[in-house]
């Protein structure tokens, strides 16, 4: 199971997101992003073109998740070095284990800078 994982500003729309998840070379089986993300209308539509589930994290699950990049902004308000990696890894083993994930790359970004996404697959069924 493949999971994408999201982090994106405000004013992101769906496709933005799109965008952020075409960049990264995959097509997931699961979007995932902190619950708070995860609820507005541009997830939810990206969720419904692509009809795919959304995975909604509780923020405090992201707390300590290691991410192979780091932004000092996210850091600080995350607890984690990227929110799209975090999610999708945390999306990938279902509030699990971690170590039952591993991120397919490093997350990407949109030239404009408004989403991020990341790819996790779950290596155990």
């Amino acid at each position: 199971m493949k999971v994408a994982g999201f982090g994106f500003r405000e004013g992101a729309t769906a496709n933005d997101l799109a965008a952020a998840l075409a960049l990264t070379g995959h097509r997931p089986d699961g979007l995932a992003s902190v619950a708070a993300k995860a609820e507005t209308p541009a997830f939810r539509a990206l969720s419904a073109k692509m009809n795919l589930p959304v995975i909604a994290l509780p923020e405090e699950a992201l707390r300590g998740t290691s991410t192979l990049t780091s932004s000092d902004r996210i850091l600080a308000r995350f607890g984690t070095g990227s929110l799209a990696e975090a999610a999708a890894l945390l999306g990938a083993c279902q509030g699990g284990d971690t170590a039952t994930a591993r991120l397919l790359g490093p997350r990407v970004v949109t030239a404009d800078g408004l989403a991020t996404a990341a790819i996790a697959e779950r290596l155990t069924p």
